[in-house]
């Protein structure tokens, strides 16, 4: 009779009914400070715009925290757990798909570099046939160059944007008051993570070399 939304229910106006009655209702029945997981849920769920993965990443993990608050109450007959058994199965779903964009674009990063320095090789080993005034009739020589060098940079700033998100996520792991509410991988995908940017780093070597 006094409920803030009849049913049947959608999830907005399910999390609509806990903001409402949880300081009178489910505040006695799981910790009050989970109100922040229904602000967040509510906030990411109301918006009129596509997910990114971190953002999935967080709403599975606040969805995870609330389902588990509420287990310690009751299985809701076998429902709860089922949806907690769904929830955990997407974090596992999510986190390979992005271990599997960290090693793509890895592999695209190696890929470019190989491609440049066996251009580089072959410039660096074919006769020079041009005499000094047909270089300067041909600028476009040094327009390609200097396109090579602005593709071979963003390269290396996008391996070093990758291990400064590793770097990030480890100091997180080892120091939990730097936990922020930003997506996290494991400990696991960030360790190897590291060791295809080390594959990475002698390939880039290996290339500044040839």
């Amino acid at each position: 009779q006094i409920l803030y939304l009849k049913p049947p229910w959608t999830l907005a106006n399910l999390l609509k009914c806990y903001k409402k009655h949880w300081m009178a209702v489910f505040g006695y029945v799981v910790p009050r400070s989970l109100l922040s997981t229904i602000e967040c849920l509510s906030k990411h769920l109301d918006a009129d715009k596509p997910f990114d993965s971190s953002t999935v990443h967080i709403l599975l993990q606040e969805s995870k925290k609330l389902l588990h608050a509420f287990s310690c109450r009751s299985d809701y007959n076998g429902v709860l757990p089922q949806a907690y058994a769904e929830v955990t199965k997407l974090c596992e779903t999510l986190r390979e798909v992005r271990a599997a964009l960290v090693e793509q674009d890895l592999s695209e990063d190696i890929m470019v570099l190989s491609e440049n320095a066996a251009c580089e090789k072959m410039e660096a080993t074919m006769p020079n046939l041009q005499s000094p005034e047909e270089k300067e009739l041909h600028p476009s020589f040094h327009v390609a160059q200097e396109n090579r060098h602005q593709e071979i940079w963003s390269v290396l700033e996008g391996v070093w944007n990758t291990m400064n998100l590793y770097s990030i996520e480890l100091f997180q792991k080892l120091d939990p008051s730097a936990v922020t509410m930003a997506a996290k991988a494991s400990f696991e995908e960030a360790f190897l993570g590291l060791q295809k940017l080390l594959a990475a780093v002698k390939d880039i070597r290996e290339g500044i070399g040839r």
